[in-house]
């Protein structure tokens, strides 16, 4: 006669042999990159059994993050801050899309021990890295220009809350221009839509940030010595003329995803901004937000 006590026992040990490869193996189904869908506000409750984790210590306590719409001078400003002494400025880095997968039912627990969530996991993470490319590099400040960082300014500001922003307005007709001119096979009516999205955001972060440095790109090319001097002294560092030089720097590859390749910032010189198409018709409240950034109307 079987005895209830040892399968009892038996069916124990099973399961603990169950629960122990489950811990250890791969996890089920294929990761991915991008983290899962979440607000972006600074006080977002978490999914994750509703557990919102306390902000963890930080490696980089103040990076610098660029704000702009695309195809708005992002990636010159980015070699210009680059070429100083002790600014580290990489390609377009895409943090938003780097993220974490909790793999099994019980990860979201086990990290709660730890004072930890998803949120709070990609934070670190991002962290990591920007710390990791500031060794690197030898240099003190760090910054990114990754346009699409735009439309995530708040989780920024979640994860870093002594963060440091430039905001790069361009005239929103010559950023509809200059994407018409870079694709294949223009919509004009997506172009404006993704145009006014980037627009609104940088608004947004423009009035809830009144600490973020404001350049303009048309001024930056007009008058570049001017303008990085004061985005220089807002970032705590001394003018350098080699920013200028920006040619004469290492800067890595330049190609698609990771910001401009084109002929006019491979040259290695600064050139005059391009206005918009003569006649081009703007939206209304891409006509606004630029009388709002001084533009003429």
């Amino acid at each position: 006669m079987r005895d209830p006590r040892m399968a009892a026992i038996g069916k124990g040990l099973r399961r603990r042999g169950r629960l122990l490869a489950e811990a250890v193996g791969p996890p089920r189904g294929r990761p991915t990159a991008l983290p899962a869908p979440r607000g972006d506000g600074p006080t977002t409750p978490a999914r994750d059994g509703g557990y919102v984790a306390p902000l963890a210590p930080r490696l980089v306590d103040s990076p610098v993050f660029i704000l702009s719409s695309v195809r708005s001078g992002s990636t010159l400003l980015r070699v210009l801050l680059n070429s100083h002494s002790r600014i580290r400025a990489p390609h377009e880095m895409h943090l938003r899309t780097l993220g974490v997968r909790l793999g099994r039912d019980f990860t979201a627990a086990a990290m709660k021990e730890l004072a930890l969530d998803r949120q709070e996991l990609e934070h670190v993470l991002w962290d990591r890295v920007l710390h990791l490319e500031l060794h690197r590099s030898g240099k003190e400040v760090i910054v990114d220009k990754t346009p699409a960082n735009t439309l995530i300014w708040p989780r920024l500001h979640r994860c870093w809350p002594d963060a440091r922003y430039i905001l790069l307005l361009r005239h929103p007709g010559a950023v509809i221009t200059s994407l018409t001119s870079r694709r294949t096979d223009p919509d004009p009516d997506r172009i404006r839509a993704e145009v006014l999205g980037y627009s609104e955001k940088l608004e947004e972060a423009r009035t809830a940030l009144p600490r973020a440095h404001v350049i303009r790109y048309e001024h930056l090319t007009a008058e570049p010595e001017a303008a990085t001097r004061d985005l220089c002294a807002h970032l705590g560092v001394d003018w350098e003329p080699s920013m200028l030089d920006y040619g004469r720097q290492d800067h890595g590859v330049f190609r698609p995803q990771l910001g401009d390749w084109s002929s006019t910032i491979k040259s290695g010189r600064i050139q005059s901004a391009r206005p918009a198409t003569p006649g081009l018709d703007l939206p209304p409240r891409l006509t606004e937000l630029a009388r709002t950034w001084g533009y003429p109307g």
